[in-house]
C-alpha cells in the first residue's frame, strides 16, 4: 500500500469510503452531506460513489437525526453522524447523553450501538459564534460514550475506520483548523490502537500534552524551546475516553514536569482531569506542579478576539517557563 500525502478532510473522505466498501452496513447521515460534501467537504463525492440509500442528506434537526441513528444501530447499522459544527450538538444531547450512551448498559450488554458521531470542533478559522467550541468535556464526563480525537491525517484516515468497527458509541471530534494542512497518511499500517495516546517529539525537561489541533501548536512550541535550549516532550493524547495514561505517566516520571494545553476553558475540564491524575499517579516524580493552559472560562469571542482567546506558543511556553522555574 501506497503512502500519501493528503489533508485531513480528505483523508477522513478515504477513511470512510474504506469502511463503506469494507461493510454495506455503515451509513452516513447529516444535513447536506450529500451533492454537497458537508460543510468542510469530508463525505465529497461519497454518495455518487455509493448511493443516496447510504450517504442520507437529512433535515436539520440534530435530535432527531441521533435518534433515527440510535434505532438504526438497533436495526444491525453502523450510522456515522455529522453535526455540521460543534455548536450545533446539544439539540441532539438528549439523544447522546441519555440514549446513545445508556441502553446498552440498560440492556445489560446484550444491544450494541456501534453509532459514530462525527463533531467538527475548535477555533482559528475566524467563524462566527457556535462555530468554534471545544465540548468535549460535556461528552468525556458521559459514561458509556468513546471519546477521539486526532490530530494528524494519518491519524483520521484509521482512526474513523477504527471508530465505525467499534461496537460502542464513538464520539469522533475533528479539529477543524486542521482539515486542511498536509501530511504523509501511510495507508497500509494504522500504526496504533484507537485509544492509544503517543509521543509524538521526545525530550528530557518537560512534558507537553495536547489533543487534536493543540498538537500542533505544542509541536510548534517545543521547536522554539529547542532553539533557547528547553528540551520539550510532546503527548499526543489521541482519546480523551478512556485516556491512555501509561506513556504520558512514563514521560512526566522521566521529565518531572507537565504542562497540559487545550483549547476548551480550563474549568472541570480534559485538562483538569489530566492534572489531577498525573498529580495522583506520579506525585513524587514531580519536581513542579502540574499547569495548565486553556481557553478562558467566558463564552467563545468574536472571530478577531479569538486569538486572545486560544491558547498559542507564547502562553505555553510562559507556562514552560513556569514549571522550569520551580
Amino acid at each position: 500500500m501506497a503512502t500519501e500525502t493528503l489533508t485531513m478532510a480528505k483523508a477522513l473522505t478515504l477513511g470512510l469510503a474504506a469502511a463503506m466498501q469494507a461493510d454495506d452496513k455503515v451509513i452516513l447521515m447529516g444535513e447536506d452531506i450529500g451533492p454537497l460534501g458537508g460543510v468542510f467537504r469530508v463525505t465529497e463525492g461519497l454518495q455518487q460513489q455509493f448511493g443516496a440509500h447510504r450517504v442520507l442528506d437529512t433535515p436539520l434537526a440534530e435530535s432527531g437525526i441521533v435518534g433515527a441513528a440510535i434505532g438504526l444501530a438497533m436495526r444491525g447499522y453502523r450510522p456515522v453522524v455529522e453535526i455540521q459544527f460543534d455548536g450545533f450538538i446539544f439539540p441532539a444531547f438528549d439523544q447522546i447523553t441519555t440514549q446513545l450512551a445508556k441502553l446498552t448498559a440498560r440492556h445489560e450488554g446484550a444491544l450494541q450501538l456501534p453509532v459514530v458521531i462525527r463533531v467538527p470542533y475548535g477555533g482559528h478559522i475566524g467563524a462566527v459564534e457556535h462555530h468554534q467550541e471545544s465540548p468535549e468535556a460535556y461528552f468525556a464526563h458521559t459514561a458509556g460514550l468513546r471519546l477521539v480525537s486526532p490530530a494528524t491525517p494519518h491519524d483520521a484516515y484509521w482512526m474513523i475506520q477504527q471508530a465505525i468497527a467499534s461496537t460502542d458509541p464513538v464520539m469522533f471530534f475533528e479539529p477543524k483548523s486542521r482539515y486542511w494542512p498536509k501530511g504523509e497518511v501511510d495507508l497500509g499500517a494504522a500504526g496504533a490502537e484507537l485509544h492509544a495516546s503517543r509521543v509524538v517529539r521526545a525530550g528530557n525537561d518537560v512534558t507537553v500534552v495536547g489533543h487534536g489541533a493543540m498538537v500542533s501548536m505544542l509541536l510548534d512550541a517545543a521547536e522554539v524551546a529547542a532553539e533557547e535550549g528547553t528540551s520539550i516532550e510532546v503527548v499526543d493524547l489521541r482519546s480523551l475516553s478512556p485516556i491512555d495514561y501509561a506513556p504520558l505517566l512514563d514521560s512526566v516520571r522521566r521529565t518531572g514536569r507537565l504542562v497540559v494545553a487545550q483549547e476548551a476553558p480550563g474549568s472541570v475540564s480534559i485538562g483538569s482531569e489530566i492534572a489531577a491524575t498525573v498529580t495522583e499517579k506520579a506525585f513524587y516524580s514531580l519536581e513542579a506542579p502540574v499547569l495548565r493552559v486553556s481557553g478562558y472560562d467566558a463564552p467563545f469571542p468574536p472571530a478577531k478576539l479569538e486569538g486572545a482567546y486560544l491558547p498559542d506558543v507564547d502562553r505555553i511556553l510562559h507556562a514552560v517557563d513556569r514549571a522550569l522555574a520551580y
